[in-house]
């Protein structure tokens, strides 16, 4: 029970990554609110922690839209009555649309740039007043190792998204460090998800595990169990920081 009463905003949490950590967080203690743009996934993530036990509430809703992401926070705070955990998942990766700068359109530049950006803006903008009344709490930021790494093929509003949310980190961190509110960021290397699943086949799977040090790819669960630890009091002296997890690929 490490988030035992804890309130957790997951943004993303219809599948993937994001559901991994609602069922994780509500098996810790937390109550959690399944924020979503798509109706039928936040249904079954909800769906699939209250069959566990554990209490979770659906918000449908556009992260890159302001009003939608200020109606559920509000709405979280409305049925769980606190805030303590912000949690940034929603995330748009379009390999097939968003590549180098003298490829991508502007539309599908802003596009990404306002799902992996901006959501993330909104969320701490109407989510940190509520952690301020609730005496502190943990922000956890999504970026990538497309953030630290280059690649050849380039997935450039995507990977300027990811590089910015790493300032935002460190400026939260220390902005609102004194409220007892943390701010830490995780990056991602190549996970096995449904975001994955259109540009991954199982011959591609194995190519990239067998290319890694620890011989596969991520799992939802290995970065559920890396955003648990940010949000419980474990973390309690940790903020600001960057924290890889990548099977090993940054050390090859």
């Amino acid at each position: 029970m490490r988030l035992k009463d804890k309130v957790a905003i997951i943004s993303g949490a219809g599948m993937g990554m994001g559901r991994e950590a609602a069922l994780v967080f509500a098996a810790e203690g937390a109550m959690v609110a399944v924020f979503d743009l798509n109706d039928a996934a936040a249904s079954e993530t909800v769906a699939a922690v209250e069959a566990r036990g554990g209490r979770a509430l659906k918000v449908v809703g556009d992260v890159s839209k302001e009003a939608d992401v200020k109606r559920a926070v509000d709405a979280a705070v409305k049925e769980f009555g606190r805030l303590d955990i912000l949690y940034a998942n929603a995330g748009v990766l379009w390999k097939d649309r968003d590549k180098s700068v003298i490829e991508t359109t502007e539309e599908n530049w802003d596009i990404v740039q306002a799902v992996n950006l901006k959501g993330p803006f909104f969320l701490t903008k109407h989510g940190i007043p509520q952690l301020q009344k609730s005496g502190g709490g943990s922000i956890i930021l999504v970026g990538s190792i497309s953030a630290l790494v280059g690649f050849t093929l380039a997935q450039d509003s995507y990977t300027c998204a990811k590089g910015a949310l790493i300032s935002l980190a460190k400026s939260l961190a220390v902005q609102f460090g004194p409220d007892k509110i943390r701010c830490n960021i995780i990056h991602p290397g190549m996970v096995d998800t449904p975001l994955q699943a259109p540009y991954l086949n199982a011959e591609k799977k194995k190519a990239i595990g067998d290319s890694l040090p620890l011989m596969r790819l991520g799992t939802p669960r290995d970065i559920a169990n890396l955003a648990l630890f940010l949000a419980s009091d474990e973390s309690c002296w940790i903020t600001g920081a960057e924290i890889v997890i990548d099977g090993g690929f940054i050390a090859t």
